[in-house]
């Protein structure tokens, strides 16, 4: 009997699959169903750096907000184009991002620094000295305690 190594994954990326495929046989098109806009995230001994590549949205439609220890980026892009000559009265579209991100215990919130440059956000939260472990000496003198009753 031949050992199998098991790989807790597996039925969730069959199913992943399984439904890229679905929804690539039903509307066309290659591209992923859960994909969306690149990402990366990487940090040095100065700080975390997080570039999200937003093609096609615009500096005011981004929003930024930190509170209890993550740093969260949002935006919305719509477009609506009109055109009577067409086949169709009203062109909507509606692009979304959205992500989370813990932050590490020595990150400086306080100084997070972003900027947007062709398409590309550039978030940078620079890291603090973590406070320098206390050390606690132990007293060998005999304590003056209450005997138990």
């Amino acid at each position: 009997m031949a050992i199998i190594q098991w790989d807790p994954f597996a039925e969730l990326n069959s199913l992943h699959n399984q439904v890229n495929s679905l929804f690539n046989d039903t509307f066309g098109g290659s591209k992923s169903v859960l994909s969306g806009p690149a990402t990366d995230v990487y940090s040095d001994n100065k700080g975390l750096t997080i570039e999200a590549h937003l093609p096609n949205f615009k500096e005011d439609e981004i929003n930024i907000e930190q509170h209890h220890g993550e740093l969260e980026i949002t935006a919305e892009h719509k477009e609506r184009e009109e055109a009577k000559d067409k086949k169709y009265l009203v062109k909507e579209s509606v692009s979304s991002y959205y992500r989370r991100f813990t932050l590490p215990r020595n990150a400086d919130s306080a100084n997070v620094d972003a900027g947007f440059v062709n398409g590309v956000l550039k978030v940078h939260i620079p890291f603090k000295e973590l406070p320098k472990p206390k050390k606690i000496t132990i007293s060998t003198k005999a304590s003056k305690s209450k005997k138990p009753k």
